[in-house]
């Protein structure tokens, strides 16, 4: 066959598939619609399969099947990539069938569509918050689950998100040092509030460093009654620094504050 026949049978072949699916939405069948639904969501057809499913779901709701039902609607969402949409049904889910079958993978899911959502770390982070709100509350209920690892896995990634953020305006105080009021002291608060807050994230160092730079810098800034006071703070930061990060690139650049430093407690 040639090309163009190749082409047009082609196009045959589609408006015959699209015909066929426009019949099947205006059947009045709901078990056809149902089992067409299934072979649509095997296929990958999650478009289609998601609105026959919505077709029967008033069908068959009381029922068994509509358990069924919610779970591929579900996973329809999920299939085209709505996560937020998918999130919902499996919400739905929850609270209709609170000890049905797919409790522990719904359970799951909402926190993982709402880690999937989770936005830029510049981003406002609701979503980041409500994610590891879901991802905890599975972990602690269902510790054994098969899902379990990828949900520690996600939030460890979650909360390395919020010490980015974190770390993004710690590091913009710094950069605006004295810029309208004392940034420096600005920065060492963000920095520790963070540690605090997200302990073993990967940013550890770079907390660090940036409380150290900004203490040196005070100590630069100084008047005299305080200098001393805070040159031995920061002669502290810089011990204390080597010691949790005894391999850090930064290593030379902090003997040479510390060694400064020192000249000033003498």
């Amino acid at each position: 066959m040639s090309k163009k026949g190749l082409v047009i049978l082609s196009f045959v072949c589609l408006f015959a598939a699209c015909s066929d699916y426009q019949k099947l939405l205006k059947s009045t069948d709901p078990e056809l619609k149902y089992e067409k639904a299934v072979e649509y969501f095997n296929g990958n057809q999650y478009v289609k399969a998601q609105q026959l499913f919505e077709d029967v779901s008033v069908y068959y709701k009381g029922t068994e099947r509509s358990e069924e039902i919610l779970n591929y609607l579900s996973r329809c969402y999920m299939g085209h990539k709505d996560y937020i949409s998918a999130g919902e049904y499996y919400e739905v889910y929850i609270r209709n069938y609170p000890k049905g079958r797919y409790i522990i993978e719904a359970q799951y899911m909402v926190g993982y569509c709402n880690y999937l959502e989770s936005p830029d770390p510049k981003l406002d982070q609701t979503i980041t918050y409500k994610a590891i709100d879901y991802l905890t509350r599975f972990v602690e209920q269902y510790p054994e689950s098969p899902y379990a690892n990828d949900a520690y896995n996600e939030l460890e990634e979650l909360y390395n998100k919020l010490a980015e953020k974190e770390f993004i305006s710690a590091r913009l105080y710094y950069n605006l040092g004295t810029y309208l009021g004392n940034n420096y002291e600005s920065c060492v608060i963000v920095s520790q509030n963070a540690l605090k807050k997200y302990p073993g994230n990967k940013y550890q160092e770079d907390f660090g460093w940036l409380i150290l730079q900004s203490k040196y810098q005070q100590v630069k800034l100084s008047v005299i009654e305080r200098k001393q006071e805070r040159a031995e703070d920061a002669i502290d930061e810089c011990y204390n620094f080597l010691v949790e990060f005894p391999d850090t690139k930064h290593r030379k650049a902090v003997e040479k504050i510390k060694t400064e430093l020192a000249k000033i407690t003498q």
